[in-house]
């Protein structure tokens, strides 16, 4: 069994166990020997003694119904956590637990994803403006004024719109898989720009293959050789909810779209560079859509930026679930005076 501090983070005494059998020595240690050991990263392997409670709700935000699942209260550091694709706010589920009674951890569903509404693209135009815009009145509608940004995968062209319309309500910054430069482009990406110079050509091939099992298998294991670690759930969830009546039109509409979030990493690579804010970067090293280059090129514009490169996939919480949450503890404690 894990051992567990549960006030450790917190800063309430009263939460504190025992670091070992009869030993009480955490209940001691001042608030400045706690930060250095949270520095050297000797106690972050403790985890919360039970799982952060989540709740599950949703709000309108012109007129559509935007789901959500949030732990912690307003008062606590506000993490906002935006997803990738084909999944939804689903897949933070297991790090808000771990670690959420820590932080105040709020994960949206886009439109078209997840549990929100999913309007006909004919009345509701599938752009990666028009998601960074509901993202943002999201954030209004729930009252967050400063954040720290998670994202991963679509996360960030979303993520980035709304830091450079927003500058003063984020903190600092996550990224998971979230690439926001040329070098991560994997061979995969040829198809793609085939797509955007001949729409009519190559439209029904690329609706057809983003809906099938074997590409969706194929964007969580890329080239990891330890197969049997992943939950095959998780792709067939995908590859159900991906099948659903009207969601192929959606998803070659962002598909298509995602020409303009090349076009606009340039914007995005000098507001990180004149920005410089706290940065993570956590990469799943077997990601054949985006592709470690892209995690080490934060460092032309962001030199400090902390970078972890780990033994996993697309969506490394698949199998490295503990090591992200101890990775984005200790740089959410190590900057908190900043959050």
């Amino acid at each position: 069994m894990k051992q567990c501090l549960p006030g450790l983070f917190s800063g309430d005494p009263a939460g504190v166990e025992a670091a070992g059998p009869n030993d009480n020595t955490w209940t001691r240690i001042s608030g400045f020997a706690r930060t250095v050991l949270m520095a050297t990263g000797l106690i972050l392997a403790a985890t919360p003694c039970s799982a952060a409670s989540l709740v599950y709700k949703s709000v309108l935000i012109g007129g559509i119904a935007v789901s959500y699942r949030e732990s912690g209260t307003k008062g606590m550091p506000t993490i906002l956590l935006l997803h990738g694709v084909p999944t939804s706010s689903r897949m933070y589920d297991r790090l808000m637990r771990q670690i959420g009674s820590r932080y105040h951890m709020v994960a949206l569903d886009y439109p078209g994803f997840g549990n929100s509404d999913a309007p006909d693209p004919a009345i509701f135009a599938y752009t990666f403006d028009h998601l960074a815009e509901i993202v943002q009145a999201f954030t209004d509608a729930l009252g967050l004024d400063h954040f720290v940004l998670f994202m991963q995968d679509y996360g960030a062209p979303v993520g980035m719109r709304v830091a450079t319309a927003r500058p003063d309500s984020v903190r600092a910054l996550i990224f998971q898989n979230g690439n926001v430069y040329e070098d991560g482009l994997g061979a995969v990406w040829a198809k793609r720009r085939l797509y955007w110079a001949d729409r009519s050509k190559y439209e029904r091939e690329i609706s057809e293959s983003q809906a099938s099992l074997d590409v969706v298998r194929q964007r969580h294991l890329g080239d990891d050789p330890n197969v049997e670690a992943y939950d095959p759930d998780l792709w067939r969830d995908e590859v159900a909810f991906l099948n659903r009546p009207g969601e192929s039109k959606i998803q070659t509409e962002l598909i298509y779209d995602y020409r303009t979030n090349i076009e606009s990493y340039p914007q995005w690579q000098k507001w990180l560079k004149a920005h410089q804010l706290p940065t993570l970067v956590i990469w799943g090293k077997h990601d054949l859509s985006f592709t470690v280059p892209g995690a080490w090129a934060f460092r032309r514009d962001l030199p400090e930026a902390q970078i972890e490169i780990l033994d996993g996939g697309h969506f490394v919480m698949d199998t490295q679930l503990d090591e992200v949450a101890r990775l984005t503890t200790h740089f959410l404690e190590s900057n908190r005076h900043t959050l």
